[in-house]
């Protein structure tokens, strides 16, 4: 099995409006963007200190026309794109990309979850690409977060799918448990049963950035919307849950002060 097997390895905004999320995130979260040829379209990547760490895309337009609204995606590496979507139809996800190649970048899938949220399945074709960045380095991805329907139910088809474990439930009074998840090392993630008013299952990630309250105002700044926090997190971190000009649901982690 590689190291990159059940870890979160790429990124990927789908929105409404390119020009405008890369000034957003490029204030608030502060990173760069670089064109990058693919056939047939036009995609970005986010860069922070100048290494990749996400993509930026255009929603499709069969996606526009079926009402689906831009959104975060994550990736989740994968020893075998056609084995993982093979397991993930037989513990009832959906396929809604099949394994396709990315010519000289990888190999990659899309599905949704027996509760409807969507993640993808990669496999770089270059193994030397899949380093992961040390924990809470400035501009990455440092927090991965399931608002599930049952998140025990979900833990089973992601623990089958890339082989999460339990790590500690954390209990959050009316709201149950926040079950931590792990890749075969520290907590990489929680899940949680989403609260009523939240319509649909869905993934939300966290960027790591320095003063929280400094980039919370960015946000504000930037057109987008703050939804909770700053608040303080178990091991001091602080965190904000937001939306950006184009409504799609992010969060921030940092330090305070």
């Amino acid at each position: 099995m590689s190291a990159s097997h059940g870890r979160f390895v790429w990124y990927e905004l789908m929105t409404t409006d390119k020009k405008a999320a890369a000034a957003f995130y490029g204030d608030v979260v502060g990173w760069s963007t670089q064109d990058a040829p693919m056939p047939g379209m036009t995609y970005t990547m986010f860069a922070a200190q100048e290494t990749p760490v996400a993509g930026l895309m255009d929603l499709p337009e069969n996606a526009r026309r079926m009402g689906a609204p831009p959104f975060w995606m994550g990736y989740v590496g994968v020893d075998d794109v056609d084995a993982g979507v093979a397991a993930a139809r037989r513990l009832g996800g959906t396929v809604q990309v099949p394994p396709t190649d990315i010519p000289g970048i990888g190999r990659f899938a899309v599905v949704t979850d027996p509760q409807q949220a969507t993640i993808a399945l990669f496999k770089w074709a270059d193994p030397s690409r899949d380093r992961p960045p040390a924990p809470g380095t400035p501009g990455r991805i440092g927090w991965h977060e399931l608002m599930a329907a049952d998140w025990e139910k979900a833990l089973g088809f992601y623990g089958e799918l890339f082989g999460w474990r339990k790590g500690e439930p954390v209990p959050i009074g009316d709201m149950g448990i926040y079950q931590l998840f792990t890749a075969g090392g520290p907590p990489i993630g929680g899940m949680f049963n989403k609260p009523p008013m939240v319509p649909v299952a869905f993934w939300q990630y966290y960027f790591n950035v320095g003063d929280i309250d400094a980039a919370a105002a960015r946000v504000t700044k930037g057109g987008g919307a703050i939804l909770n926090g700053p608040m303080q997190v178990p091991g001091g971190d602080w965190i904000v849950q937001a939306k950006d000009p184009q409504g799609v649901a992010f969060a921030l982690v940092g330090r305070r002060g």
